[in-house]
């Protein structure tokens, strides 16, 4: 896919835009928009850009990070702290993501959606209330790996890095991870399941490959 460059500003002008154009595919009053990315390209303060330039344009919107949805620390760790495997497939309740993010905006959902479900610091519950979105609201939903779990997504952008630019952005502390994401892009291929690829190697300038 050939990319040219764009900024940040009308990227998110450019998203925000196409979301008032997707309706859910399942009939859904709600429209779910998943923002992919390690967590060094930054795709949580993308997706919150993109909330309020939604906002602006009278459409509410939800941002969710999927690291308020962690499992228990004693799960994450099963095979010790820095296994690369266990981070790919689980560290993240994704059950818990279908029950009280997705199953609220299907069709004859509540529309109330659990923001977070545990403190990632203190491995305790948030017992954050439920956030009412109202009929026509945006879900926007971001974190490592979203593509590789058949989540219902109407919309979907990928931030990628080149491996290269993977490891500079990523702590040295956090490099463990790195083969898991190795074995995602082998896996998924998220640059070529999303519907919007950016890429995100300069965090000043990243490029696009344009709306399909």
């Amino acid at each position: 896919m050939r990319l040219e460059a764009i900024t940040w500003e009308r990227l998110t002008e450019a998203v925000a835009d196409k979301v008032l154009e997707t309706g859910a595919g399942d009939g859904s009053p709600w429209v779910r928009v998943g923002v992919d990315g390690a967590p060094a390209a930054r795709g949580g303060e993308f997706a919150v850009r993109v909330g309020e330039a939604l906002r602006l344009r009278g459409r509410d919107g939800i941002v969710v990070g999927t690291g308020g949805f962690l499992r228990p620390a004693s799960l994450r760790y099963e095979h010790g702290r820095y296994d690369p495997d266990t981070y790919y497939s689980d560290w993240f309740d994704t059950g818990a993501l279908w029950r009280e993010v997705f199953g609220p905006l299907e069709t004859g959902g509540s529309g109330l959606v659990l923001p977070d479900l545990r403190d990632p610091v203190t491995d305790r519950a948030t017992r954050s209330p439920r956030t009412g979105l109202p009929h026509g609201g945006v879900l926007l939903l971001h974190g490592p790996f979203l593509l590789g779990h058949w989540f219902p997504f109407d919309l979907t952008v990928h931030l990628g890095l080149s491996p290269a630019a993977l490891r500079r952005r990523t702590d040295d502390s956090e490099h463990w991870t790195l083969p898991a994401f190795q074995r995602y892009e082998k896996e998924v291929g998220p640059a070529e399941a999303a519907d919007v690829l950016v890429r995100a190697d300069d965090p000043r300038h990243p490029a696009w490959g344009g709306m399909g």
